[in-house]
């Protein structure tokens, strides 16, 4: 009898945990370069949206913005946990992900040059991360973690 104290994590490969905490720490970067954007790091995008929409415009645009961040981020963690779950799809998914935020990233990397350089190293932070994290994915013991596709006998 299952008494849902048994952990299915324990057979999970450590890289997949590995994959799991990096895209964990991914998630909660991008959270914050977006709290810091919008509140801290001068000029704030509050303020710049307060300047060119006023008060309540900027106060709806944030809304909307973190409303839509928010949906991203609980679909980033939707995909994650399928891929800890051993879906092979999801890690397909986290991989193409991973690689568009690496490019996007590489080919905007202090475009505008107003910004200071630390606030690009943090910025990029969340991009570098959901990259990493898919290495761990496609060590030889994580792909154990996949099923194998069925194959055609020749």
């Amino acid at each position: 009898m299952n008494t849902g104290t048994s952990s299915a994590g324990a057979r999970r490969p450590r890289q997949i945990e590995a994959a799991w905490a990096l895209t964990l720490t991914a998630v909660a970067a991008e959270v914050l370069v977006w709290v810091l954007g919008v509140f801290v790091v001068a000029p704030t995008g509050l303020d710049e949206l307060t300047e060119h929409a006023g008060r309540s415009g900027a106060i709806t645009q944030l809304v909307l913005s973190g409303g839509v961040l928010a949906v991203f981020v609980a679909g980033w963690l939707a995909v994650a946990a399928r891929m800890r779950a051993g879906r092979g799809w999801a890690r397909a998914v986290l991989t193409v992900v991973g690689a568009a935020f690496l490019l996007i990233r590489v080919g905007d990397f202090g475009m505008d040059g107003i910004d200071p350089v630390w606030w690009g190293v943090v910025n990029a932070l969340p991009d570098l991360l959901a990259a990493a994290a898919v290495v761990p994915m496609y060590l030889p013991e994580a792909r154990a973690h996949f099923p194998a596709r069925l194959r055609r006998a020749a």
